[in-house]
């Protein structure tokens, strides 16, 4: 089992006024404290742009790259994605990362709200996945789709036209997944060979479910504590791992257990013991 890191589990994220952003500095180097050997990039901007500044940031922590959670639009048919997805690939040339994390944006800030797609948009979204898919491919990286709360692909129905309707592989977030009615051991069992990457996150199904109902916003659900540590929530990762590697499955399990802080957490506290809990529960698993 490879397991990295991901900055949003230090409540590094790419909404504008998520919460208090941590110093790259602070993050990697409590990642590194933790023995973890990788982890993804995190939100364009956090690490320097310039694809060789960017992969040296990396290295003083001796953390290999991932890859990067990249949201960009693919249903505006006025819209070209490859270009900003070319440039991005450019960093993983640098730095090593072989992983391209793509979420369907909505074209709006946040999660909390999205518009509704026709066919037109639909049929523009598939092509475009596997457009960014051969993209990828054509210079040595694994494109993978991410489900994503407030995204153009978040429902059980919307994962599905996608799995049917394009050739990208997917990104398995065990919290997106729940969140948007889609569970993860089901998704895992029927579709394994389809999934190349896995996002980890544990999640109280009780705040998924006033998510789903619209009864909270995504947003404040995560304020809620709606990611817990790994094995402390709803999601049974037993399964989920045993089916994966019964389907030969060789990518990263990337801890990301989204928070919102709101200031600096004392040295040594903070999402870290959280983080901690999660890796020592996947060690676990992974035998």
């Amino acid at each position: 089992m490879r397991i990295a890191g991901a900055p949003i589990s230090w409540g590094v994220c790419e909404v504008p006024g998520w919460g208090h952003q941590l110093s790259p500095d602070r993050v990697l180097t409590e990642m590194a404290g933790l023995g973890l050997t990788a982890t993804e990039f995190g939100p364009q901007g956090w690490l320097p742009e310039a694809p060789a500044e960017r992969a040296q940031a990396l290295t003083p922590y001796g953390l290999a790259a991932v890859g990067a959670f990249v949201p960009v639009v693919l249903h505006d048919p006025h819209h070209d994605p490859v270009p900003e997805v070319d440039r991005e690939l450019d960093s993983f040339e640098a730095a090593g990362g072989d992983v391209l994390v793509l979420s369907a944006a909505s074209g709006q800030d946040g999660y909390d709200e999205r518009p509704e797609l026709d066919d037109a948009g639909w049929a523009t979204l598939l092509r475009n996945l596997d457009r960014l898919t051969e993209l990828a491919a054509s210079r040595g990286v694994r494109a993978s789709l991410h489900p994503h709360v407030g995204t153009m692909v978040e429902r059980e129905e919307e994962v599905r036209r996608v799995l049917a309707g394009s050739v990208v592989p997917l990104c398995l977030d065990t919290g997106h997944l729940l969140i948007g009615g889609t569970d993860p051991v089901a998704l895992a069992a029927e579709h394994a060979a389809r999934i190349n990457h896995v996002h980890v996150k544990d999640v109280r199904l009780d705040l998924a479910l006033r998510v789903q109902r619209g009864e909270t916003t995504y947003t404040d659900a995560v304020r809620q504590g709606i990611y817990t540590p790994v094995g402390t929530g709803d999601v049974d990762f037993a399964a989920i791992v045993a089916a994966l590697d019964a389907a030969g499955f060789d990518g990263w399990y990337v801890l990301e257990q989204d928070t919102v802080l709101t200031g600096e957490p004392p040295e040594g506290t903070g999402p870290l013991e959280d983080v901690r809990r999660s890796l020592e529960h996947l060690r676990a698993l992974a035998g």
